[in-house]
């Protein structure tokens, strides 16, 4: 297993993390994501602490709270021995305030979180989406009394744009709150809109990536493809929530294939691997309902891509520049630029064991 630090701080997490998702009974369309049982779930994680993950995270409206449940029965007695990230902000009943980022809901939310899990604290708390309802201030407040009252040991955020994030980091450091640590967001090989502009301030802010949809939910499998755009029937036929190009998604997994058969690999190990030569990425959450999906991911670990590899995928599905990000690259100061990275140490993210 390869581990990393969370971003700027001090704790170590494995560069490969489950996300539990698909624990418990879901309805809707979350039926096709929610759909694994505790003995399976027993199952699952007791084989991640065994691969060397010691990163696990659910979210309060993941089945409705049932996946926080599971997970705490299943971590068990190992509870203290890994970092535990929940999530909190969609909404959890039918009364106005039951949702969002205020301080009396984030406080409830997190304590609701914390009697599920069966813990006394969370090593993770993150907002897991935007409230345009309420202000920062306040929700930095109520973030950072959770911390105070060791309830919650750092905190994050998910899905939130960059110049929102960095306005949340700034008010939290004018007022010596508890800053983010970690940023969890959607990244992989088909999606790669954090590249932007969220990579550039993570790594600036000294902010862990936290990836989630590393699979784009399941197409990086290569699973889905032109003949059979079901995938058998898979879950992107009923749960197709990201936006994905499928033509081109389809010409990607044909280049990930040749890649994949070079290394003796699965075309998802090489689109984990993809991320993990990304030195930014602190962890990638995998998630899967079967033994054999996970078994099939943490492979992923064991696959080294090369410099030609990973340049390769790169190119094959560049995100298209936007402004200003391409006027930025093309008046850059070749002369400073050059004169100032040969003096440049090798860096790394990784920490292998």
């Amino acid at each position: 297993m390869q581990f990393a630090r969370l971003g700027n701080t001090g704790l170590i997490i494995s560069r490969l993390a489950f996300g539990v998702m698909t624990f418990g009974k879901g309805s809707g369309t979350m039926a096709a994501v929610a759909k694994t049982g505790q003995d399976e779930a027993n199952a699952l994680v007791h084989r991640s602490l065994d691969a060397g993950i010691n990163f696990f995270d659910t979210a309060d409206m993941y089945a409705e709270g049932q996946s926080e449940i599971m997970l705490g029965k299943a971590l068990g007695s190992r509870r203290n021995d890994v970092i535990v990230s929940t999530k909190i902000g969609f909404r959890s009943g039918e009364a106005v305030v039951h949702a969002g980022a205020s301080y009396a809901y984030i406080l409830a939310a997190a304590e609701a979180s914390l009697r599920r899990l069966g813990t006394e604290y969370v090593d993770l708390l993150s907002i897991h989406k935007p409230d345009p309802f309420t202000p920062f201030e306040e929700t930095a407040r109520a973030l950072d009394n959770l911390v105070q009252r060791g309830l919650v040991r750092y905190v994050g955020y998910s899905n939130l744009a960059a110049w929102q994030s960095a306005k949340f980091l700034g008010i939290q450091k004018l007022h010596n709150y508890s800053p983010f640590v970690a940023a969890q967001m959607y990244y992989s090989l088909i999606g790669r809109d954090v590249e932007h502009d969220v990579v550039p301030f993570c790594v600036d802010a000294g902010i862990g990536l936290v990836v989630w949809s590393p699979l784009a939910g399941g197409f990086l499998t290569g699973r889905y493809t032109r003949q059979d755009p079901s995938g058998g029937k898979g879950r992107l036929t009923n749960f197709d929530f990201l936006p994905t190009d499928r033509k081109k998604g389809y010409d990607l997994i044909e280049k990930m294939k040749i890649v994949a058969d070079r290394n003796h690999a699965s075309v998802a190990q090489v689109a984990l691997a993809w991320l993990l030569a990304k030195s930014y990425v602190s962890t990638i959450l995998l998630g899967a309902s079967k033994t054999s999906q996970l078994e099939d991911n943490l492979g992923a670990a064991d696959l080294k891509l090369s410099v030609e590899e990973v340049a390769e995928l790169d190119q094959a599905m560049a995100p298209t520049p936007i402004y200003p990000n391409w006027f930025h690259e093309r008046t850059l100061d070749v002369t400073a630029n050059d004169a100032l990275r040969k003096g440049l140490p090798t860096q790394s993210a990784e920490v292998k064991v």
